[in-house]
């Protein structure tokens, strides 16, 4: 086997890196690069028909990754060279940081999947917006290149694919597909019976993937050869739970060397038909972390699997499963529901205040004004997950306004 494809244990990892214990984690960054050794790679895994391999873990952009420049060489060190950003992100300085690392090793480009996206829904500001991506990252191709946050596949529609078409023989992209936050299952059954979509990125994680109507989209864009890249996938919620199971599975995995994050990716790596994680990875510390998760090669047990349903049972009412054709039609004016519960998820669960409240100010005006002032009662009786709709809505617009 070679060391590109070899698995490692997480002691092996911690071994070779010369660090050992949880205060690892706390070491200068300059230290672990220091440690590296250069034979250690992330497994990979065959994105869709691309003919083209993917590391499993990839790394998730929307910190400042332009004052971070030494962790994106470590990346690409242990293989994480799948690197996804959006022109959105962090105004804009996400890709200027891959512009400023790709500018200071040229070399390094071949090496990297690079995967950018576009908020713009026109033909015009998708050619912009792909125009501008491509000098800030300083680069004359995106390797993937996404419609992002689509909730409905009649998004992909005739128009979308021949400009897809034309800027893969001008040679500006690779690959072209879409990410979804909402109505996932419906966007990726919908993708596989078009036959050009290459890959997507879905919320998907320990929560999502047990549920059939999953199961059953994940295995169509499969047979129709679409690369799949997982986000989201720690199944954070709008609220904090501290549930005896949740501290149980906490205990358990800290036992079998890891923490209960490092787990739920291993739960999603564990279905083969996942090509990709997509982190966010904004400091070295959890790049280190999830890259150990990825190259370790314990096995996660039944009763590991049978924990994180009953916790994912106990928490449902805490989680937004993106389904959200069914309790924004029941709003006036189609509220965007589902994006104000992730923003919630950013700043409550993923502790990122400032993303949530970005993210919080991309929702149009009227609708943020209008959220304090409608009746949630009919989505909140038609939610899956009993979620209190209202009182989520009216807390995040104290908090993220």
């Amino acid at each position: 086997m070679s060391a590109k494809n070899k698995c490692w244990s997480r002691r092996d990892f911690l071994k070779t890196v010369g660090i050992t214990g949880a205060s690892s984690l706390l070491l200068p960054a300059a230290n672990l690069a220091e440690a590296t050794d250069k034979t250690l790679q992330v497994p990979q895994r065959e994105f869709g028909k691309t003919g083209v391999k993917v590391p499993i873990l990839s790394l998730g952009s929307t910190a400042n990754i332009g004052s971070n420049q030494l962790m994106l060489k470590q990346a690409v060190q242990w293989g994480v060279t799948y690197w996804d950003t959006a022109p959105s992100y962090q105004g804009g300085k996400s890709e200027m940081g891959f512009g400023k690392y790709l500018g200071k090793y040229p070399q390094d480009r071949q090496k990297i999947f690079l995967v950018t996206k576009s908020n713009a829904w026109t033909m015009n500001g998708m050619s912009k917006e792909l125009n501008t991506s491509l000098e800030r990252m300083k680069t004359d191709y995106i390797d993937l290149f996404f419609v992002h946050g689509i909730s409905d596949i009649s998004e992909m529609d005739k128009k979308t694919k021949a400009w897809a078409e034309e800027r893969k023989s001008q040679g500006k992209i690779r690959f072209f597909g879409f990410s979804t936050h909402s109505n996932m299952e419906e966007c990726l059954s919908g993708a596989a019976e078009l036959g050009w979509i290459d890959g997507i990125m879905m919320t998907y994680n320990y929560r999502l993937m047990r549920e059939d109507r999953m199961k059953r989209a994940v295995d169509a864009c499969v047979k129709a050869g679409i690369g799949l890249t997982a986000m989201k996938t720690q199944g954070g919620g709008q609220v904090k739970t501290n549930t005896k199971t949740e501290l149980k599975l906490a205990g358990r995995f800290m036992q079998k060397g890891f923490t209960s994050a490092q787990a739920k990716l291993k739960a999603v790596w564990e279905n083969p038909q996942i090509a990709c994680i997509c982190s966010r990875m904004p400091n070295m510390s959890i790049l280190m972390s999830n890259t150990a998760a990825a190259m370790d090669k314990t096995k996660l047990s039944s009763n590991d699997r049978k924990l994180f349903e009953q916790y994912a049972w106990e928490s449902h009412s805490s989680y937004c499963a993106g389904c959200t054709n069914i309790c924004e039609s029941a709003t006036e004016n189609k509220v965007p529901i589902g994006d104000v519960m992730r923003c919630l998820m950013y700043g409550r669960s993923y502790g990122d205040r400032e993303f949530a409240l970005t993210e919080f100010k991309n929702i149009p005006e009227n609708s943020r004004k209008q959220l304090p002032e409608l009746d949630y009662s009919l989505a909140e009786l038609k939610c899956p997950h009993n979620i209190p709709i209202g009182k989520l809505i009216n807390e995040a617009v104290e908090e993220l306004t």
